[in-house]
C-alpha cells in the first residue's frame, strides 16, 4: 500500500481557507446549475412543446462532461489546478449564458453541451478533489471531502427550488441568465486566491512534454464511444423508432467498434493514457468505478410534476431533503472515516441505505402519504453521497501519489458515465412504457401526444386526465424498479473494494 507521502503544499490556515473558499464556491455553482436544470427540463420541453426531447438537455450536458472529465485531471498537472479551475468556469459560463438566451430546443441543447465541456459540478469536483489532495493528509482528505460534498449538497437543495421558483415567476430563461453574476464571483475568487503548486515532476517538465500527456486519440474515441451508445438509446425513447431501424444499430455498432479501438489506444499506443489499464484493472479501483458507476443512476423530479401536477416550484422543494441528506452523508462519511481510519463497512451500509431508498420510492401510488414523497428518496442521498465519499478515499489510498489525479479523474469519469446512461437508459424505459400505457387507455389520433408535454394534462376532460396521470404513474414505477436492481449492482460492485488503512492523524 503506498505511503501517504507529505501534502504537495504547505499553507497557512488562512490561505487555506481562500484557497478552499475559491475552489468550493465553484462547486457550489456547478450543483446549484445541475438542479436547477432538473428542474427545469419539464417547463422547457412543454415551452417548445417538445417534452419528449427533454432528455437530450441532460444528455448533451452530460455527455461533454463524460468526455471532458477524465481530460482535467492530466490539464491539472499540465496547467495548474487554478488553470485547470478557470478553463472550466469559462466554458461552463460561456453554455449557461447561450442557455438564456436559447431561440430554441436545438440551440439550448447545443449550449448545455458547451456548459458541459467545463463540467459544472462533476468536473469542477474532481478538480478540487485533486487540488485538496494536494494539501491535506490522508485521513483528513474525507471529512474535507465531505465538507466540500456539503457545499455541493447546498447548492444541489437550494438549486431545485430556487430554480422552480424563478421559473414559476421570471420564466425559465431566468433561472440561467441567474448564474451568471454568481459564476463571475466564483471565476475572480478562484484567480485570485487559488495558487497550488503541482509536482515538482510534473512542473520541470517542458511544455511540448506536458502537452504529450493529453490522450487526445483515447478522448475522440471514448466520446465517440459513449456517445454513439447514447444518441441511440436517445433516438429509440423520443423518435419512438424500432430497435431495427438503421440508425439505432448502426449506432450500436458504432460504439461497440470505438469501445475496441479505445481499449487498443490505451493499451498500446497512447503514452499517457485518458484511462490508464494498469489503474482500472486493479481491483480496487475498478470496484470503486464500477461502484460509483451503477450509484449513479436517480431520476426522481418528474413523478412530482407529472403525476402529482405540482408546479416546478414544488417540484424542486420536494427534491430539497435529498439534497439535504446529500451534505449530510458526506460530512458523516468524512467524520467517521477520520475518527476510525476504517471505510469497507461504512461503504456497504450506504450501498444497502441506496437499496433501501429505491424501494419505497417504488411503492408509491396517488395514494401514498405526502410525508413518504419528501423523505423516501433522503436514504439514497446519504447513502449515495457517503459512498462516493469512501470509495475516494478508498482509490486514493489504494495507488501510487504520482497516479492520483488521473485515478480521481476516472473515478469521476464512472460517475458520471452512469448519470449519462442513467438519464438516457430511464428517458428509453419512461418513453417506451409511456406510450404503450397512452394507446392502451387513450384512443383517438392524438392518443400518444400527450408524451410531449405534461402541461396539456390539466386541460383534459376528466377521464382522459386520470388515465394520463395513471400513465405516468405507471411508467415512472417502472424506472423505480431498474434503479432498484442498479442499486443493487452498486451494492455488489462494493464487495471487492480493499480496506486499506488510513494513517493517524491527530
Amino acid at each position: 500500500m503506498p505511503q501517504d507521502a507529505p501534502p504537495v503544499n504547505h499553507v497557512s490556515r488562512s490561505h487555506l481557507f481562500w484557497v478552499l473558499a475559491g475552489l468550493w464556491s465553484a462547486v457550489f455553482l456547478g450543483a446549484l446549475d445541475g438542479t436547477i436544470v432538473a428542474t427545469l427540463m419539464t417547463p422547457i420541453g412543454n415551452y417548445f412543446n417538445k417534452s419528449n426531447q427533454a432528455s437530450y438537455i441532460g444528455t448533451s450536458y452530460l455527455l461533454s462532461v463524460c468526455c471532458f472529465t477524465p481530460l482535467y485531471g492530466r490539464l491539472s498537472d499540465i496547467i495548474g489546478r487554478r488553470g485547470a479551475m478557470l478553463l472550466a468556469l469559462t466554458l461552463f459560463g460561456v453554455g449557461t449564458t447561450l442557455c438564456g438566451i436559447a431561440p430554441s430546443m436545438e440551440a439550448l441543447i447545443a449550449a448545455r453541451a458547451i456548459a458541459g465541456m467545463g463540467g459544472g459540478g462533476n468536473d469542477l469536483l474532481a478538480v478540487s478533489s485533486v487540488a485538496v489532495t494536494d494539501l491535506i493528509p490522508l485521513k483528513q482528505r474525507g471529512l474535507y471531502q465531505g465538507m466540500a460534498n456539503v457545499l455541493f449538497g447546498l447548492g444541489a437543495g437550494i438549486g431545485g427550488p430556487l430554480g422552480g421558483w424563478l421559473n414559476d415567476a421570471f420564466g425559465w430563461r431566468a433561472a440561467f441568465l441567474f448564474q451568471i453574476p454568481v459564476l463571475v464571483f466564483s471565476f475572480v475568487l478562484v484567480m485570485l486566491k487559488v495558487s497550488i503548486e503541482t509536482p515538482l515532476a510534473v512542473k520541470q517538465q517542458s511544455l511540448h512534454s506536458k502537452l504529450r500527456r493529453i490522450d487526445v486519440f483515447g478522448s475522440f474515441t471514448l466520446a465517440i464511444t459513449v456517445g454513439s451508445l447514447l444518441l441511440g438509446f436517445s433516438l429509440k425513447s423520443t423518435e419512438s423508432l424500432p430497435w431495427s431501424h438503421p440508425a439505432i444499430y448502426g449506432l450500436f455498432v458504432a460504439s461497440a467498434g470505438s469501445c475496441v479501438l479505445f481499449i487498443l489506444v490505451e493499451a498500446r499506443w497512447a503514452p499517457y493514457p485518458v484511462m490508464p489499464l494498469h489503474l482500472i484493472t486493479q481491483r480496487t479501483p475498478l470496484a470503486v468505478s464500477l461502484s460509483n458507476f451503477f450509484g449513479s443512476v436517480s431520476a426522481f423530479s418528474m413523478y412530482f410534476s407529472a403525476v402529482r401536477m405540482g408546479s416546478s416550484t414544488q417540484a424542486g422543494l420536494h427534491l430539497l431533503p435529498h439534497s439535504i441528506a446529500l451534505s449530510t452523508g458526506s460530512v458523516f462519511a468524512g467524520w467517521l472515516m477520520r475518527r476510525t481510519g476504517k471505510l469497507y463497512t461504512l461503504t456497504l451500509a450506504s450501498s444497502l441505505l441506496m437499496i433501501v431508498s429505491s424501494s419505497l420510492v417504488a411503492l408509491w401510488s396517488d395514494h401514498t402519504a405526502a410525508w413518504h414523497l419528501w423523505l423516501d428518496i433522503t436514504p439514497h442521498a446519504f447513502g449515495m453521497a457517503s459512498l462516493i465519499t469512501t470509495t475516494l478515499i478508498a482509490v486514493i489510498s489504494g495507488v501510487e501519489k504520482s497516479d492520483v489525479a488521473v485515478a480521481t479523474g476516472i473515478t469521476y469519469l464512472f460517475r458520471t458515465t452512469g448519470q449519462v446512461l442513467g438519464v438516457s437508459l430511464s428517458g428509453t424505459v419512461l418513453q417506451a412504457v409511456l406510450l404503450e400505457k397512452l394507446r392502451a387507455s387513450i384512443h383517438g389520433p392524438n392518443a400518444a401526444a400527450h408524451r410531449h408535454s405534461t402541461d396539456v394534462i390539466p386541460s383534459l376532460e376528466p377521464l382522459h386526465r386520470e388515465a394520463a396521470i395513471t400513465a405516468y404513474g405507471e411508467a415512472l414505477r417502472v424506472v423505480f424498479i431498474c434503479q432498484i436492481a442498479v442499486n443493487f449492482l452498486a451494492f455488489l460492485c462494493s464487495l471487492p473494494i480493499q480496506e486499506n488503512p488510513l494513517p493517524y492523524v491527530p
